[in-house]
């Protein structure tokens, strides 16, 4: 926590790690950790099937405008649709293809009426961290409410995956979402921060609680939201500019983690996809050098080489 001048009590780090960050002796003395997260939420949007006042206006092909109050708007479910229906299954291919895991941020309603993508996701050794009960703002509901949507998500990852999940990741959070997730125990780490380039501990219900940092830009939401990538050229070079970069300070003697967030109906779209298919083939290419992994296996590493003092 920062102090100011006056000595008063300020709740933001603005200090982080500093000039000199810590080595975070990452496995295989690799130069970069890359985290690839897929938001699976298709099904887990607002509409009046799951009892919502109208229809879903953030991250489908025509965001914005006015919804569709008291009824069905079936242009957006269609597009949602699409992420469960071929979506998933394209990009399950392509990182099949070069063999690298991920980290699916899975919404309990999403994952409730998809089961089937839920198992391919433990099947093939990824890992399904929580995305709430639904992909909905969080910042106005009550703390019992949140709290029970908490508990059913990790119920519901549980009995469809055959495990436990270790990772949190609302994004449109509460003021109350870190300390319900610390209070319901059983993680390793939240994901609800976008602060630094390497994780951190903060506290919460008095105990040291791991932050894994995730992004947004270095992410497909930035196609479906302005100002954003004006295609997928842009879209590949944004990373491949950022992986190229973050690389670069790990040869120098500074390693750092990155993150990569993709959506079943955004990069599950052909033209994207071919984007990311190419952004795959040159980390792979440096595979040697990149820890190419899963946000839970990075907090079991910082958890063992970099314990909270």
């Amino acid at each position: 926590m920062t102090k100011l001048a006056a000595d008063t009590d300020y709740p933001r780090d603005f200090a982080g790690y500093g000039a000199t960050p810590p080595d975070p002796r990452w496995p295989g003395g690799a130069k970069l950790a890359l985290s690839f997260v897929l938001n699976y939420e298709e099904g887990g949007e607002n509409t009046v099937l799951n009892g919502d006042a109208g229809s879903e206006l953030y991250l489908h092909e025509v965001p914005g405008g006015t919804p569709i109050l008291g009824e069905r708007n079936r242009t957006v479910e269609s597009q949602f649709d699409y992420g469960a229906r071929a979506g998933v299954w394209r990009v399950l291919r392509l990182f099949q293809e070069q063999g690298f895991p991920l980290t699916v941020y899975g919404v309990g309603r999403a994952l409730e009426l998809n089961p089937d993508a839920a198992r391919a996701f433990a099947e093939a050794g990824h890992e399904v961290a929580s995305h709430a009960w639904r992909w909905i703002d969080y910042h106005n509901m009550d703390e019992a409410t949140e709290a029970a949507e908490i508990a059913r998500c990790v119920e519901t990852i549980t009995r469809l995956t055959g495990t436990a999940p270790v990772g949190w990741y609302t994004g449109r959070i509460s003021p109350r979402t870190r300390t319900l997730v610390a209070r319901h125990g059983g993680f390793l780490y939240d994901s609800d921060a976008y602060d630094d380039d390497l994780p951190h501990y903060v506290t919460a219900e008095g105990k040291p609680h791991l932050v894994i940092p995730y992004t947004l830009d270095n992410h497909d939401l930035k196609v479906a939201v302005p100002p954003g990538f004006a295609g997928p050229d842009g879209f590949e070079r944004h990373l491949t500019d950022a992986f190229d970069l973050l690389l670069a300070e790990g040869r120098a003697g500074a390693p750092k983690m990155m993150s990569v967030g993709l959506h079943c109906r955004i990069v599950g779209r052909p033209g994207r996809a071919a984007a990311l298919r190419r952004f795959l083939a040159h980390v792979a290419r440096h595979r040697d050098e990149v820890w190419i992994t899963r946000r839970a296996d990075i907090a079991r590493h910082w958890w063992k080489e970099h314990a909270p003092a």
